[in-house]
């Protein structure tokens, strides 16, 4: 069996993982806090490329 590890600190996944969706793909994080922070980042980066054509 793999081991899961969260999308945002490498920590691993128990059962109550949290599943994000970035750039039209779902990603598990290990908690609120981590969700939080790739959504930032996200929208950080789409805000910085959506001027660009």
């Amino acid at each position: 069996m793999s081991q899961r590890t969260c999308a945002a600190c490498d920590c691993e996944l128990d059962a109550e993982a949290i599943k994000v969706k970035l750039g039209g793909k779902t990603v598990e994080v290990c908690c609120e806090e981590c969700a939080q922070a790739l959504n930032e980042a996200e929208a950080a980066i789409t805000a910085t490329t959506d001027g660009k054509g």
